[in-house]
């Protein structure tokens, strides 16, 4: 990256700066600095003189007054020089004196990934809410840090991979937010961008090179639609200037996630931007573009009626043209000036206005700041200006700290149980209590930024119950408590009620027919659509077997001929048979064991008399057995023979850690089970999934397999596969 000498510096400032008692006390900065700086270098190898000059010209570009352009070029003097705050106040006055330590105090902050002392914890949270409260007594503190904070991104790449790590970890969490809150897009864009390179290097670069692929196709795209946007404005007398753009990487990455899609599944990449005279035009010009091309539903929004809390402004709205998407925003000039500078646009240096204080006319547009500059004259102590921030300033995010000094944001109104199932799905299910800034709170308690949560877990807990899910307030953490709950009753009530439901059917000496239409048709309104949820729900007795019987017998028609010739079944038995499968009656039939419930023996089966194919065995409990029709169905059972070896196959989902799938492999073949074939991916938990096809002789083997890869450390569930 290329640095601006101090007069490309200059030049920027004199766009807005013409006082010449102005620049010549940024000039005096500047030697300044360099006077200090004299001798020290950067990671990189440059003078480190170009550090803040660098962050100077930032400021240039977002037109900041010339105190906080000084402050700027003098950030890191009284920390990394021989300066000190009385000769910094000395020279360049009280003004630029305090900004300069806010920034130096703020320079202390570090975010560490892995911090256990209680004590250190704890400092780290003060820190943070140091940053905060820092805003309350000058925004500009807070300027200076970011543009501090974007320099350092763009020269990361000459650190430690692990200081990457830990700054474009705290950058994304802390620095990047607080850019967005400030409505400073642009800058968010960079910082957000930035750090997932750092964070995730191989998405960031398959994601760019996906666009970089698309580009030219895009960019076409995009100047076509602007030449037909404008033809189209122009020829309603609608004055206007239309900008395309292509989404930054990170925002297409959070696409991606947060609608579950591929890349070439996300299809309003094509953004444009109209920019018109004045309010009037940009409501009349929605209605000229919803009149040309085909909105889509629920995605126009108006924010010039009800502003985003950082003041942005604008009319969006999605439409479809020559078979694309395009996400469109419409504003005026001031608007568009505010979307990407945010406050910055409100409080850019003019020398007209006089006596000019940023942070008063920052507080006079952001509600949110303006209450925090109130309350934090008014109040006596510093906990009770943190307790608005915590329930305001972040409205929409609660940011709260591990015991291990990582930060973790939550929706407002989360509690330690959405705490614990955002770190773990394990440490959820296994939670026994929490501690919540060094006090054991109860399950309910609502959390709050700047809260230090320690999870108590035990091998021992009972796990989730019905009541956990009305004190969660995340999907994530519903989600996993319902899948945990169905997963544990649902497969036990399933096999009771099929066995409750044969055992009436017997009963009864009735013949029936039950697949998927039936069960729809019959048990919709009580819940029921499939096969096994009828099972389900007799097992947890909301239908009860003999009215299940009744509609059953009463929907369908049964011939003699069904019952002859289940009376008249042949007993004969053939015990010898290359799949090891016999029919009674039959020798040497076609025989094929189904791939999409593997059978092996000690399972129970069903055959299933297939055209083409002869018999296919199923194991009972498929899902796919269960939807053919039942008047092909016959009984089997295993043979003798125990030599043979079978495939099953079986899914793991394990922790991500080194050599777990060594251990696995080893726990199998210990067990006299043979591997024929391993695959190995991540989900969304970074979790690991590990899906194998084993060999082996019958059930009791498997069991005994499963039972011991269920001792091993981290591995979190077993299933055995059905397609």
């Amino acid at each position: 990256m290329r640095t601006p000498s101090f007069r490309e510096l200059e030049s920027s400032l004199k766009l807005y700066i013409t006082k010449k008692e102005h620049l010549d006390m940024i000039q005096d900065a500047y030697n300044f600095a360099l006077n200090k700086h004299e001798g020290q270098f950067r990671k990189s190898g440059d003078p480190y003189i170009v550090h803040p000059l660098d962050v100077a010209f930032i400021l240039s570009e977002l037109h900041t007054d010339p105190t906080t352009i000084m402050a700027g070029l003098l950030h890191d003097v009284i920390e990394d020089t021989s300066a000190s705050y009385e000769e910094v106040k000395d020279i360049f006055g009280e003004e630029v004196a305090l900004l300069t330590e806010g920034v130096t105090k703020l320079g202390q902050y570090k975010f560490k990934g892995k911090i256990l002392e209680s004590t250190k914890i704890q400092a780290q949270a003060k820190n943070y809410q140091k940053m905060l409260l820092a805003m309350a007594k000058d925004i500009r503190v807070v300027i200076v840090k970011l543009a501090d904070r974007l320099n350092n991104m763009r020269t990361l790449d000459s650190l430690p991979e692990e200081k990457q790590l830990r700054i474009a970890n705290e950058t994304m969490d802390i620095y990047a937010p607080l850019a967005h809150r400030l409505g400073m897009n642009i800058m968010k864009a960079e910082l957000e961008d930035t750090a997932f390179k750092y964070i995730n290097p191989s998405k960031f670069k398959r994601i760019a090179k996906l666009i970089s692929d698309t580009k030219l196709n895009r960019e076409a795209d995009l100047e076509l639609m602007q030449t037909n946007i404008a033809y189209l404005l122009t020829e309603n007398n609608v004055v206007c200037n239309v900008k395309g753009r292509i989404k930054n990487i990170y925002s297409v990455h959070k696409k991606m996630i947060t609608r579950q899609k591929e890349f070439d599944e996300i299809y309003d990449l094509l953004a444009l931007r109209i920019i018109v005279d004045d309010i009037e035009s940009c409501y009349r010009t929605i209605g000229i573009i919803h009149s040309k091309w085909t909105p889509i539903p629920n995605r126009f929004k108006d924010y010039i009626a009800m502003p985003k809390p950082n003041l942005y402004q604008s009319l969006h709205t999605s439409v479809i043209a020559n078979g694309k998407v395009y996400e469109i925003q419409i504003r005026n000039d001031e608007m568009d000036s505010i979307a990407e500078y945010g406050v910055a646009a409100h409080w850019a240096y003019k020398e007209s206005k006089g006596n000019f204080k940023m942070t008063e006319e920052v507080s006079k547009k952001l509600k949110w700041y303006g209450d925090l500059i109130n309350f934090t004259k008014e109040s006596e102590n510093d906990s009770d200006v943190l307790n608005l921030l915590r329930d305001d300033i972040f409205h929409s995010n609660v940011y709260v700290f591990t015991p291990a000094g990582d930060i973790i944001d939550l929706p407002k109104g989360a509690t330690p149980l959405d705490f614990a199932f955002r770190i773990h799905t394990q440490v959820g299910i296994k939670t026994v209590g929490a501690i919540v800034n060094g006090k054991i709170v109860p399950l309910e308690y609502e959390l709050s930024t700047g809260d230090i949560v320690n999870m108590k877990t035990s091998v021992n807990s009972f796990g989730p119950n019905d009541n956990w899910l009305k004190i969660v307030k995340t999907s994530n953490a519903k989600s996993k408590i319902k899948n945990y709950l169905n997963k544990r009753r649902r497969d036990v009530l399933v096999e009771m009620g099929k066995e409750d439901l044969t055992r009436e059917v017997n009963s009864k000496n009735v013949s029936i027919t039950l697949n998927d239409k039936v069960v729809e048709k019959l048990f919709r309104k009580k819940g029921a659509k499939t096969v096994e949820d009828l099972y389900y729900e007799i097992g947890k007795n909301t239908i009860s077997p003999g009215s299940a019987v009744n509609a059953l017998v009463g929907s369908v028609e049964y011939t003699e001929e069904d019952l002859i010739q289940k009376i008249n079944e042949s007993v004969f038995v053939d015990t010898k048979s290359e799949s090891n499968v016999i029919v009674e009656g039959l020798k040497n039939p076609s025989i094929k064991l189904s791939n999409c419930c593997t059978p092996i023996p000690g399972d129970r089966i069903t055959g299933y008399v297939s055209k083409g194919v002869g018999i296919a065995v199923h194991r009972t409990k498929c899902n796919n057995l269960a939807a053919l029709d039942k008047n092909r169905y016959i009984e089997v059972f295993w043979g003798n023979d125990t030599h043979r070896m079978y495939d099953v196959n079986i899914k793991l989902i394990v922790s991500n850690r080194d050599n777990v799938l060594a251990e696995i492999i080893n726990t199998i073949t210990a067990a006299k089970a043979k591997i024929n074939q391993v695959a190995a991916s991540t989900n969304k938990r970074k979790e690991g999934i590990i899906k194998l096809k084993l060999n082996l002789g019958n059930k009791q083997v498997l069991e005994t397999v499963i039972l011991n890869l269920q001792k091993l450390k981290g591995v979190f569930s077993i299933e055995r596969m059905m397609k």
